[in-house]
């Protein structure tokens, strides 16, 4: 079930989840699978903790891979993918379900590379959950900063 929360979200920017039996989506391969997509399409959702403490959550295509070189030099230093206990905490959402929406004192880092999508489709808060919607959109409701952090 989608967290009230990102239905709240969703509801005020005119999107709507598709939501399909739980547990069905966990991964990229999966999500685009059941949304008949590419996996490119999948804007996943990873949170880096950095060696001084801050947070970031990287939103790419499913299909790519956070190059920790281009991380680093977006903001300043050495990180580390956080573990899911961490990821829970910090966003009150599991790995395999992380929303970029709603997230409190964590940058959002959206990689340039999802812009070659018309359609991406972000996590709702649920590992068997996606919300169609464009590269703007998700801009706009994360206030992300637009990076080149994956590998070409």
């Amino acid at each position: 079930m989608i967290p009230e929360k990102v239905r709240e979200i969703l509801k005020r920017h005119n999107l709507e989840a598709i939501e399909f039996e739980p547990g069905s989506t966990p991964t990229a391969v999966l999500a685009a699978q059941k949304l008949g997509v590419g996996v490119g399409n999948i804007a996943k959702s990873l949170l880096f903790v950095a060696k001084d403490g801050r947070r970031f959550m990287v939103v790419c295509p499913g299909d790519r891979k956070v190059a920790n070189a281009k991380l680093k030099a977006t903001i300043g230093t050495k990180t580390r993918m956080a573990n899911a206990e961490e990821t829970l905490a910090a966003t009150g959402f599991q790995p395999g379900g992380v929303c970029p929406f709603g997230i409190q004192e964590i940058e959002i880092l959206l990689d340039v590379s999802l812009k070659e999508f018309d359609t991406i489709y972000p996590a709702a808060g649920t590992d068997s959950s996606g919300v169609p919607m464009s590269f703007e959109e998700l801009r706009r409701i994360t206030g992300g900063r637009i990076c080149d952090c994956t590998a070409d």
